[in-house]
């Protein structure tokens, strides 16, 4: 005669569950690398790839630097003080205002050098021989330079910027410093790399 089992429905059901959750979480598990690998590679980063920058935590006066395509890139929140003091060195520089456009995209051709006045964005290379210059925001006078207004100074060969990059005369550097093309997400972050209203390729 047949053995007749004994369904136990609640251990049935309990059974499929679990194998439901454990198949749910592995399949997810699984995905992690695959999701990952839509990611831009350290390679591809490096060769061009925008980095999104987070400026919130950036004092009025403080230099931040994010590193992209392999180069640093330095991001200043200035002061008023800062930038109120910029039109007072325009004599003393090589290019005031910024003829060269191959040092910064068109929308940042200004007194400024930027897209708000407020935040500088630099590719923090000296452009004599690419040394990376120190930042001394303070107006006040320094051992290299007794009127100084703030600003960057390459401890290689004595090169000067003021605060928005541009190249002091008579410095072996012989242009001002390049702004990246960047622009704002939001108040909080920006794209480098990516012209505004151009979408990260």
């Amino acid at each position: 005669m047949a053995n007749d089992a004994v369904v136990d429905k609640g251990r049935r059901r309990f059974l499929t569950a679990t194998t439901a959750v454990v198949g749910g979480a592995g399949a997810a598990v699984a995905a992690i690398p695959f999701i990952k690998s839509w990611e831009p590679s350290a390679r591809a980063k490096s060769a061009g790839a925008p980095v999104l920058a987070d400026i919130s935590k950036i004092e009025a006066g403080q230099k931040v630097t994010f590193a992209w395509r392999g180069l640093p890139v330095f991001v200043v929140n200035r002061t008023k003080a800062q930038l109120d003091a910029l039109p007072g060195v325009d004599s003393r520089l090589r290019d005031p205002k910024s003829d060269n456009t191959a040092q910064q995209p068109e929308y940042a051709k200004n007194e400024f050098r930027s897209i708000k006045p407020e935040w500088l964005v630099l590719i923090g290379i000296c452009t004599h021989l690419g040394c990376v210059p120190d930042f001394f925001p303070e107006l006040k006078p320094e051992p290299f330079d007794p009127n100084w207004q703030g600003g960057f100074y390459c401890p290689c060969h004595k090169s000067r910027f003021d605060m928005s990059g541009r190249v002091f005369d008579g410095v072996p550097a012989p242009a001002n410093l390049a702004v990246p093309k960047y622009h704002f997400v939001d108040e909080s972050h920006i794209l480098i790399g990516v012209d505004p209203g151009k979408g990260a390729a």
